[in-house]
């Protein structure tokens, strides 16, 4: 999962960045800080994991992990080379998902590109800079397949007409995720920015994290206009947990009224997003979580761990992570009938706890 931080530069980005990679990407108080997108990989926290690694005594644990890229700060006029767009562009479409960080502070020290906090204003900014991206990209499309559509293919006329009602779409200011488009579309849809999965992160003060403010409210509201997910989250107070000692962070956000970091709200609504699930495979060896589509089959998810189980695959032996947890080893867990066998068209849930027969 590649996730693109986007957002207006000093909006917080290479500090959530920071924060939730520990990355080290400089964050100063002036545009354009970033200019090669900053890399970076996260763990995913999983107390699932934790459990069964610990009644396995596994040697070995090992998180799912989320690819974070924080992109430069876009600007008015992106969409045609202003700023840092071209690369900017170029950056974002080889994502999979877009964070889009929006400031929702107060801080006279931290300079406003605008002048002045107005989240719903910059959400516009830098969805009409996408979305103008993508129309260029349609109209050029819609020229092309209209002159191929001349020699009579009827196949192509279909998807000319599509094309219109997608630029229509877009002409209106709706982003191409809301468009449902048909079959004939599919290849241009994964051509566009606007058609990407879109996750706002509300950057809130300390004090605003748990119930959120006014500049937060705003965002919420028009992500659930644009059918979006949102996530509220303190830039400058994961900074700060990112440095303690688990214990403390866990005292220190209940001070706060907060159950978890924004991290952990991050990720589970970039798995929602993006349709993903966790299995997970659990041993004296290793004990692994692994990410996976939701609705991919047993013999999928041994692809996953490596192509060979998924060419000669047998069975999947499948038991839920609490059951493991609770009988304390796989040979328990069959003795309470708490372990099963399935073929290779199970779907897989999330939390289900595997391991694969196979011969090669």
């Amino acid at each position: 999962m590649k996730v693109g931080i986007v957002g207006l530069p000093n909006v917080g980005k290479s500090t959530v960045f920071n924060s939730l990679t520990r990355a080290g990407a400089e964050a100063q108080n002036y545009p354009f800080t970033t200019i090669e997108p900053n890399l970076g990989v996260a763990a995913v926290p999983d107390e699932r994991l934790d459990a069964l690694a610990e009644v396995m005594r596994s040697k070995r644990v090992v998180p799912a992990t989320v690819d974070f890229v924080d992109i430069a700060g876009l600007v008015r006029g992106a969409s045609e080379g202003e700023g840092l767009g071209n690369q900017f562009l170029g950056n974002i479409r080889e994502c999979e998902a877009i964070a889009h960080v929006v400031r929702c502070f107060e801080d006279d020290n931290v300079v406003h590109v605008h002048g002045g906090v107005a989240p719903e204003g910059d959400i516009e900014t830098i969805n009409t800079e996408l979305l103008l991206a993508d129309l260029s990209t349609i109209e050029r499309r819609v020229e092309r397949v209209r002159r191929a559509a001349k020699s009579g293919d009827t196949k192509l006329k279909v998807e000319a007409a599509e094309l219109e009602g997608l630029l229509a779409h877009l002409s209106e200011g709706s982003p191409a995720r809301t468009y449902p488009f048909l079959e004939p579309l599919a290849e241009a849809m994964g051509t566009l920015i606007t058609a990407k999965p879109t996750l706002y992160v509300a950057n809130v003060d300390e004090e605003s994290v748990a119930e959120g403010n006014g500049y937060s409210a705003g965002v919420e509201k028009l992500a659930e206009r644009e059918g979006a997910e949102t996530v509220r989250i303190s830039a400058r107070l994961e900074a700060e947990v990112a440095e303690l000692p688990e214990d403390e962070t866990r005292e220190y956000l209940a001070m706060l009224g907060v159950e978890s970091t924004g991290f952990e709200g991050f990720v589970r609504a970039a798995y929602r997003l993006l349709g993903l699930i966790t299995f997970l495979t659990a041993g004296e060896k290793e004990s692994r979580a692994w990410t996976l589509r939701k609705g991919s089959t047993a013999r999928q998810a041994a692809g996953r761990i490596h192509s060979d189980m998924e060419r000669g695959f047998i069975a999947a032996e499948v038991g839920n992570w609490e059951d493991l947890v609770a009988a304390g080893s796989w040979a328990k867990a069959r003795e309470a009938a708490k372990a099963r066998l399935e073929g290779r068209d199970y779907i897989v849930e999330d939390g289900d706890t595997m391991l694969i027969r196979f011969n090669v």
